[in-house]
């Protein structure tokens, strides 16, 4: 894309979050969810965002990160989906799954500190 004719549109794709605030949601928050999820849950980095569902781990994984993106930073299911390249949807599903699996303590717990890292990385306020 860089040198493409239309390499200076791509770095403008700005999105407004429900704060007001713009920033490009490709170059700031994919970092940030993959700091925040691929070590803890033992995935590469890359798995995050693969276009296939990967082994039951790295699905777990990608639930977890689009859980973070909408719960944590307050994106909305279309947002994540644009993030993600998945429907709206599957995002939805994605955070049932989190929230139905929240019963364990020590899920709940990791889901806790990840939330709250997320948003101070991204500079969002709880």
């Amino acid at each position: 894309m860089l040198g493409s004719p239309r390499a200076h549109l791509a770095l403008r794709a700005w999105r407004p979050p429900c704060g007001g605030a713009t920033y490009p949601i490709e170059q700031h928050l994919r970092p940030i969810l993959e700091h925040a999820v691929a070590a803890p849950f033992a995935v590469t980095r890359s798995a995050l965002w693969r276009t296939t569902r990967g082994s039951p781990a790295e699905a777990f994984a990608r639930q977890v990160a689009m859980y973070l993106a909408h719960v944590g930073l307050g994106l909305t299911y279309t947002a994540v989906g644009d993030l993600f390249g998945r429907d709206r949807r599957t995002v939805a599903h994605a955070c049932a799954v989190v929230e139905d699996r929240r019963d364990a303590a020590v899920l709940d717990r990791t889901l806790d500190l990840l939330e709250g890292a997320v948003r101070l990385l991204a500079g969002r306020q709880a």
